[in-house]
């Protein structure tokens, strides 16, 4: 059994713990608190054990790995907490990419495997990763291009959003396209962003370019054979966000998630040799298998295959 500790039970942390309590092959030794709320309310009718963040050396002493699910940037300033007490420690994407190794399961979980420090990167660029990475698996990719049309804040923030404004990221490229090359570095990429009045998920609007012309249904099918990659139509009356995360709550998921990227068959097109498809990320929950697989990766407790299908398996994905 590996012995999970998580430092940080917010929007990530408390799904991560959900999550690791899924898995027959860990055993979460307990999650910290920083303050008293409604998160450690509910951890505590789920038995999960609660450490004062005073007292994290006694969670460290029990655990061979810690998922820091810590906001950005403390979790770097806790990394050397984590290196003295020689416990493995798996770090988020709100972290620069120099905390640990960059890590998309689908894409480089053998050459992450073993390492003491991994960080699984953000909602956007795991998003990212996972589609385009399948691409590349059937047809060479020559330049991509990604605008990421994103929510203002987390449903339950009061304090970052909603905004009255369509705002653009004054930053070319946006930081995601640098991201996805800690994962893919042979990828070229650029990516743009917006901030939008909404809180459900993020989109997508992706355009690629490939040295051969794929068909359509030939994407489809690629995409519908692909893990954490879910095909939704219009035919199904899937035609937003909204829907997609009404669609979650009808499929029984925990809390309403949804942390296949969900791609719409109907905005896929190909023009000459360009690839064009919109998809959408549910920045709440589709990082959550990521850790756990960054997990028996740090651990080199399985392959990557094997892990992937024990997430899958467990989470219902």
């Amino acid at each position: 059994m590996i012995k999970v500790g998580i430092v940080g039970y917010g929007t990530i942390g408390k799904r991560v713990a959900d999550a690791v309590l899924l898995q027959n092959d860990m055993e979460l030794m307990g999650v910290t608190a920083n303050t008293y709320n409604y998160r450690i309310t509910s951890a505590l009718k789920k038995g999960i054990s609660i450490f004062p963040i005073r007292k994290i050396d006694l969670l460290l002493g029990e655990v061979d790995v810690i998922v820091d699910c810590t906001p950005k940037g403390i979790g770097n300033k806790n990394k050397e907490l984590y290196a003295k007490a020689g416990v493995k420690a798996i770090f988020q994407g709100g972290e620069k990419a120099d905390v640990g190794k960059s890590f998309v399961a689908q894409c480089n979980y053998d050459e992450v495997a073993g390492s003491d420090f991994i960080r699984v990167v953000s909602c956007n660029t795991t998003g990212l990763c996972r589609t385009l990475q399948t691409i590349k698996q059937h047809h060479k990719i020559n330049k991509a291009h990604a605008t990421m049309i994103r929510r203002a804040a987390d449903p339950w923030d009061i304090y970052h959003g909603p905004i009255n404004a369509l705002v653009p990221h004054l930053v070319v490229p946006s930081h995601h396209g640098p991201d996805v090359r800690t994962v893919i570095p042979d990828l070229e990429i650029f990516t743009t962003s917006i901030s939008v009045p909404t809180t459900l998920m993020h989109m997508h609007s992706i355009t690629v370019d490939l040295y051969t012309k794929p068909s359509v249904n030939e994407i489809i099918e690629i995409f519908q054979s692909a893990t954490r990659v879910r095909v939704v139509h219009n035919a199904d009356g899937i035609r937003s966000t909204a829907e997609i995360m009404e669609y979650a709550k009808d499929l029984g998921r925990s809390r309403g998630d949804m942390p296949e990227v969900c791609v719409w068959s109907d905005t896929i097109g190909v023009w000459d040799n360009k690839l064009m498809y919109i998809q959408a990320v549910h920045q709440e929950s589709d990082v959550v298998p990521e850790n756990i697989d960054a997990i028996r990766a740090a651990m080199g407790a399985c392959s990557q295959n094997e892990s992937v299908k024990l997430t899958d398996s467990s989470m219902g994905i």
